[in-house]
């Protein structure tokens, strides 16, 4: 049974940071895209960043280049988002997102969420 379980969001000052996890299992990790998107409140989901498989190939939202950093560990099948210098239009729910092809097919799975709220 494949999970994504999202940790680390909560409340922080503009300005502040947070480091986001996510804990797959149930799937072949390494093979997968990782991707983390968000959510605000009456907003389309967005993409944040991804990363590839190996880890070598990452990807931003202009919005967040330069103030958040997306890694993975293989070893431990977690997917991590590093986000810095918060403001306040951050506000959202944060979801992490495994995608696999095999062969022609496409599987996408979707953690839960973590808010994440950027307030003083």
């Amino acid at each position: 049974q494949v999970q994504l379980v999202e940790s680390g969001g909560g409340l922080v000052q503009p300005g502040g940071s947070l480091r986001l996890s996510c804990a797959a299992s149930g799937f072949s990790f390494s093979s997968a895209v990782m991707s983390w998107y968000r959510q605000a409140p009456g907003k389309e989901r967005e993409l944040v960043a991804a990363i590839s498989g190996a880890g070598g190939s990452t990807n931003y939202a202009d919005s967040v280049k330069g103030r958040f950093t997306i890694s993975r560990d293989n070893t431990k099948n977690t997917v991590t988002l590093q986000s810095n210098s918060l403001k306040p239009e951050d506000t959202a729910v944060y979801y992490c997102k495994a995608t696999r092809s095999i062969g022609f097919k496409t599987y996408e799975y979707w953690g839960q969420g973590t808010q994440v709220t950027v307030s003083s």
